[in-house]
């Protein structure tokens, strides 16, 4: 019988696991490393596209690894190339009937997504590439966006806010992606990092969470004390806290 995995590593990307300013994770290698040595690895779980994903599980050494691509709204298994059914049509058709003011990544040309990103252009065009997701921002006042919200709910859309972007779409979470993962592959413990509001969900809903020092955006707020009990802060930002805090909670295992 196949040892079921120790723990399952469910990892945010932009600010967590890559380093906000340049998107390395040159920093997280010993976290990666320790996790290979215990015989698991890292489901990314992230607001970026499949079509991103893919090269950087690659690179990772966790292509072997499912992925929760759009902020949960998709899950790209290995070795499969489609993550599912495309709702993007759809939910701009939605936007487009909001009052103005939110600019998605479907309004922008390549070089002005790669202009709000610091992506490169081969890279913002594949961050355009979406199924089920629209990221944004918001160019009128805040006392509008309240309404604006409001409006959007009453069309079925959700939003969430990352760490860069205001990120719409039909409600699916990275929690009910991890869910369906935990589902699949029944790890003893699962552990989620993340250091942005649309993280929050998924580091409640794992055994151990982990909250990534995000000098960048908006913090994350203490849970409830019992949740908040089983969360680790870290002192250090992007993969620097993130392999610290990995290294932390896999110093037990063999």
């Amino acid at each position: 019988m196949k040892r079921p995995l120790p723990i399952l590593v469910f990892s945010d990307l932009d600010g967590t696991l890559l380093d906000h300013n340049n998107y390395s994770w040159s920093a997280a290698k010993p976290g990666l490393k320790r996790l290979a040595e215990i015989g698991t690895g890292v489901v990314l779980a992230s607001s970026k596209t499949a079509q991103e994903i893919i090269p950087l599980r690659d690179d990772m050494g966790q292509a072997d690894m499912p992925a929760i691509v759009e902020n949960g709204a998709g899950i790209l298994w290995p070795g499969d190339a489609d993550e599912g059914e495309d709702d993007y049509p759809r939910l701009r058709a939605l936007l487009k009937k909001l009052p103005q003011g939110f600019v998605g990544f479907g309004d922008m040309t390549i070089d002005e997504v790669a202009q709000k990103t610091g992506l490169s252009s081969q890279q913002a065009n594949l961050a355009r590439q979406r199924k089920f997701s629209e990221p944004g921002v918001w160019t009128g006042s805040d006392v509008y966006l309240a309404e604006f919200l409001e409006a959007a709910r009453a069309h079925g859309l959700y939003a969430r806010k990352g760490g860069r972007f205001l990120t719409f779409s039909f409600g699916q979470t990275k929690a009910d992606a991890m869910r369906e993962v935990v589902r699949h592959l029944h790890p003893v413990r699962t552990i989620a990092l993340g250091d942005a509001p649309n993280d929050i969900e998924m580091i409640q809903a794992a055994d151990q969470g982990v909250v990534v020092a995000n000098p960048h955006g908006p913090n994350i707020p203490p849970f409830p004390a019992p949740v908040e009990a089983r969360v680790l802060r870290t002192q250090q930002s992007g993969p620097q806290g993130w392999s610290d805090a990995i290294l932390t909670l896999t110093a037990d295992l063999r």
